[in-house]
């Protein structure tokens, strides 16, 4: 091969090179905001990433004001279970949030995807679903080294009750309302007849295109 065509074929490389490195950088998520949805989110406060993210859920709409206040409990279960914003109670699968609302249910899995999220203080950050794996599993992982902490709404407190032995075991009529309103930060109160699980709560603000 000629000089000519050793200098010619250099640059191809160079040029290829460089598209290649453009193409990456243009690769990058274009994020869309949105009103703001809401993560419950399950795993260690300082972790980076992690498995189990098909036991996440999701709220598009903010639960709270669509909940129903536990001494109106009695009403729910008089209109059968049908809440006033049109949600349907499940006495075996029942959440509550900090100031004694039951709400919603989640919808579950949160679908694989990036999602901008902050716990609405100093942090605001990508989060990242992986699609199922074979198992089932589905993993998760925070960009800029953030910990699930560093986006976790500390004043949104949510816990999922379910029986603990026969479905009539677990009743928000059991609630003890004392223990609320729960502190930023604090678990929810455990109910006789119930298992708990306390979730995070992430805010979403925008989601990758």
């Amino acid at each position: 091969m000629s000089r000519t065509g050793l200098v010619i074929a250099l640059l191809v490389v160079i040029a290829v090179f460089i598209q290649s490195l453009y193409t990456a950088n243009g690769s990058q998520p274009k994020f869309q905001s949105i009103s703001t949805q809401f993560i419950a989110a399950l795993g260690p406060t300082d972790a980076n990433s992690g498995n189990g993210a098909e036991l996440w859920g999701l709220w598009p709409l903010d639960p709270g004001p669509r909940g129903v206040s536990l001494k109106h409990f009695e009403e729910l279960e008089a209109a059968n279970g049908v809440a006033p914003a049109r949600w349907q109670f499940d006495r075996t699968d029942w959440w509550l949030e900090e100031h004694g609302l039951i709400m919603e249910q989640p919808e579950f899995p949160v679908s694989p995807g990036k999602y901008k999220v902050t716990g609405n203080r100093d942090v605001t950050t990508v989060l990242t679903i992986h699609p199922a794996e074979k198992d089932g599993n589905m993993r998760w992982e925070l960009a800029d080294n953030a910990t699930l902490h560093d986006v976790t709404h500390l004043a949104c407190r949510s816990a999922r009750y379910t029986p603990a032995t026969g479905d009539a075991s677990c009743s928000p009529a059991k609630v003890q309302k004392a223990a609320f309103p729960v502190a930023p930060g604090g678990v929810m109160p455990p109910v006789a007849g119930c298992k708990k699980q306390d979730y995070a709560v992430l805010f979403v603000i925008a989601v990758a295109e």
